[in-house]
């Protein structure tokens, strides 16, 4: 299944941390890594009394079923050092599932598409990138 990860970073060296965050996208099991856009910046979505952001888009093709993936993209944020803050708050760095092929679903944990795909550029330009 082709999916799409949106990763951003306003903290700790951004670039660093999307570039990292690319890196361990490429192992995740059962999955093959396609592509990544380039670097982005953007302002913060909330409280914009944090640095801006440095935003990609990655594609992969993944044979995880939905929430395995999920479980698998908060592992590589609390890897890198993520830890549960304010919402739209500054942070390490931050792996939303955008697309996961063409499945549709909302449920407490997961919803796919992101629900805010659409309103954001910043996932956007990069997304059409790729």
């Amino acid at each position: 299944m082709r999916c799409y990860i949106g990763i951003g970073s306003n903290l700790d060296n951004p670039e660093r941390q999307v570039a990292l965050a690319i890196e361990a996208l490429h192992h995740l099991p059962r999955s093959a890594f396609v592509a990544a856009s380039s670097r982005h910046a953007s302002t913060p979505q909330g409280p914009q009394d944090q640095p801006d952001f440095c935003n990609a888009v990655a594609a992969i093709d993944c044979r995880l079923p939905p929430f395995d993936l999920l479980r698998e993209l908060q592992a590589i944020e609390r890897a890198r050092g993520r830890i549960t803050g304010p919402r739209w708050g500054a942070r390490i760095v931050d792996l939303d599932l955008l697309l996961y092929g063409d499945l549709r679903m909302d449920s407490a944990l997961l919803t796919v598409p992101h629900p805010a795909l659409s309103k954001r550029d910043f996932v956007l330009y990069p997304l059409a990138e790729i």
